[in-house]
């Protein structure tokens, strides 16, 4: 029983090294457009995973969950706007980004699922108009 449990936390290391390695790859390789593309598909996850750990009544794992969306959406995708150059779109962005944190944080403490599915409610039709616009990001 030792050894299996023994190969099992090992498979989980590798598993998480393997990640660890194709994200940075994946970063390392990506364009700017891209790089935002990741942070929607990571912050994407992040609210599935803090709306099952609600579910599961993991606080641990909730709070881990939207900590690191809190943290892609501060430090990725509002950080990432350029106010001088966006214009309007830009601060309005800001706005919805500043919204969105303040949902993540009333989510945590108050274990509010529909808060998250507010949240994705609001990023999924930007991270579709993103996707759509890759091929004319390239040019």
């Amino acid at each position: 029983m030792f050894a299996t449990a023994s190969r099992s936390n090992v498979s989980q290391r590798q598993a998480g090294v393997y990640q660890q390695v194709h994200v940075s790859s994946g970063v390392m390789g990506a364009s700017a457009h891209g790089l935002i593309g990741m942070l929607f598909d990571g912050l994407l996850a992040a609210l599935a995973e803090a709306r099952g750990a609600i579910r599961s009544r993991n606080v641990a794992a909730k709070g881990k969950a939207i900590g690191r969306a809190v943290r892609i959406v501060d430090e990725g995708l509002s950080a990432a706007l350029d106010l001088e150059q966006g214009g309007a779109l830009a601060a309005d962005l800001r706005k919805l980004y500043g919204y969105v944190a303040l949902r993540l944080t009333h989510a945590n403490l108050h274990n509010d699922e529909a808060a998250l599915e507010e949240c994705v409610r609001l990023i999924e039709p930007l991270r579709s108009g993103w996707a759509a616009i890759a091929d004319h990001a390239a040019a």
